[in-house]
């Protein structure tokens, strides 16, 4: 059988599905890029990645296969020999591409593609995932529904059968008791990439770094256009500030299990969100020329919050209602929990084989990979008081100033370093090396403060165990060390460098130098902590780093 594909997009629906000839040793899966889409550039990498076999478009038209497979009617896919089945390669049909097919037909279900002429090889089976598809397409070119099908989206079955592994995608992504955002941005004129694409960088500076962790899915058609590198190059800002750039072959998906609130334009992504659970959703580019009256994306974005400007978004979370993005899903999607069987058992069919008894055509997602860099340098803004201090962190450079900048060292410029007013140090894993030369905890802070002599305090900062903070001037290093939180079963831990930023501002202002163990109440992102500051011991300070 031959997996056909125009587009990057459509070869990752075809992936979706391939796994329904699973354990199947009579059954031969090949690749081949079909030519003429300006979409087509990643189609042979994103092939070869995950180690499938190509062939040649020159010999695909040679050569006769008992199953040609496409999730795109567009192109020259009619002149492959062979049983044509068709899947689509989006969800809802919500746009009508200007200048291409029939003018208000959806893409997808335009009957200029679908209507083949008689020397061309007939589509043997079209799959959609919806009876109101069905009828929409009925209804324009009733002709074109012959071998049309209802048989669900493949792809939904992978988020559906995942959503269980939410809380391990959470914790690849290094989420921790933060909220995760997503943004969603399909491709054109009006995605959201396009129409706002300062958005990433002004909610990387609006969001507090210890309350929101934040997320970006790009449709893989702009990948393909503007490539990795210039697409990562415009997100700098937002990449630096700690973003995640979801990558575009199912880890979007996972992303989309993770998320706690997804910021969306009329891309029919947020429909593979709304559908597993009604978690909050906040529109963009809603006013767009391409969106069809009456599809699933358009009754979404009419029924959700829009977002204005990036300092409103929280206001924009909270105004969310559920109800209408899961109607808006199951519009789009029925027989969810089911869709690969019935697809299973049509390609069978049609090839004249029985399934294998054995084989499971349903993956799992994999886990996300987390952020390729972290925001290293913090404008911390704080509010102290007698019992604590409440501070808000962002990365440095985004905002105004705040009552210090934080640093960890080794990870900025040196010019940004001699600005710090804490420079910070994470421990170092275990080294694999049979030598080895390390720091003590106190060796280190004592070390930065004479090198730097603007700095007013340095940090040894631990994940588990306590941090050690040396403050210039105070005759002993302190300890510091933030209580774990339980919150309805679960164990939520901060940042320590949050914790020792707290610390640092507490006593600065109050120019303290507290003997005794003292417990600060410190108020980090959205939750209050306790904190334990106390003189560290020479055990403590001794330690290795």
């Amino acid at each position: 059988m031959l997996f056909a594909a125009r587009s990057a997009v459509a070869l990752y629906r075809l992936l979706d599905v391939s796994p329904v000839f699973s354990g199947d040793h009579r059954i031969t899966r090949l690749f081949t890029l079909v030519p003429g889409s300006d979409f087509g550039v990643d189609v042979l990498s994103a092939i070869e990645a995950v180690g499938g076999r190509t062939v040649p478009w020159s010999e695909a038209c040679a050569r006769t296969y008992d199953l040609v497979v496409a999730a795109s009617p567009k192109g020259d896919v009619p002149m492959l020999r062979g049983t044509h089945v068709l899947l689509p390669h989006g969800a809802g049909f919500n746009k009508s591409i200007p200048e291409e097919g029939s003018a208000d037909s959806a893409s997808g279900l335009d009957p200029a593609y679908l209507l083949r002429a008689d020397d061309a090889a007939p589509i043997a089976l079209h799959a959609v995932a919806h009876p109101d598809q069905l009828a929409r397409l009925a209804a324009v070119a009733p002709q074109a529904t012959r071998n049309t099908k209802v048989i669900g989206d493949p792809t939904l079955e992978r988020v559906l059968a995942s959503y269980p592994r939410r809380d391990r995608y959470r914790a690849a992504l290094g989420t921790g008791p933060r909220k995760l955002l997503v943004l969603a941005s399909t491709w054109g004129p009006d995605s959201l990439i396009r129409r706002r694409p300062e958005l990433p960088a002004q909610l990387a500076a609006h969001l507090p770094q210890d309350a929101y962790q934040l997320a970006l899915i790009v449709h893989p058609n702009e990948r393909s256009l503007l490539g990795t590198y210039e697409l990562t190059e415009r997100l700098a800002p937002a990449l630096d500030a700690g973003m995640i750039l979801a990558n575009p072959h199912e880890e979007w998906a996972s992303l989309l299990i993770a998320a706690d609130a997804l910021v969306t334009d009329h891309g029919s992504t947020a429909l593979y969100y709304a559908a597993p659970q009604d978690r909050p959703l906040v529109g963009v580019s809603r006013d767009c020329a391409e969106l069809i009256p009456g599809s699933p994306m358009d009754v979404l974005l009419r029924y959700i919050p829009e977002l204005g400007s990036a300092e409103a978004i929280e206001d924009a979370v909270r105004a969310y209602r559920p109800g209408p993005a899961r109607a808006a899903a199951q519009a789009a999607f029925a027989y969810q929990g089911s869709a690969l069987n019935r697809l299973r058992t049509e390609l069978y069919a049609l090839v004249g084989l029985t399934p294998p008894a054995l084989g499971n055509p349903l993956r799992l997602l994999p886990d996300p990979a987390p952020a390729a860099r972290v925001a290293t340098a913090f404008d911390v803004h704080a509010d102290v008081t007698a019992e604590g201090s409440r501070i808000v962190r962002h990365p440095a450079g985004m905002g105004p100033p705040g009552h210090h900048l934080a640093v960890e060292h080794g990870a900025v410029t040196e010019q940004l370093t001699r600005s710090a007013g804490l420079l910070y140090r994470r421990s170092a894993p275990s080294p694999t090396a049979p030598a080895d030369l390390s720091w003590s905890a106190g060796g280190w802070t004592r070390h930065v403060l004479a090198e730097y002599p603007g700095c007013r305090a340095a940090a040894a900062v631990r994940r588990d165990g306590p941090c050690l903070l040396d403050v210039r001037g105070h005759p002993h290093p302190y300890t510091v060390q933030a209580e774990p939180r339980s919150e309805g079963g679960r164990i939520a831990r901060i940042d320590p460098a949050a914790a020792v930023s707290a610390v640092h501002a507490w006593l600065i202002t109050h120019r303290t130098k507290p003997a005794a163990p003292t417990v600060l109440t410190c108020h980090i992102g959205e939750r209050s902590v306790r904190v334990l500051l106390r003189p560290a011991t020479a055990d403590e300070a001794g330690q290795e780093i």
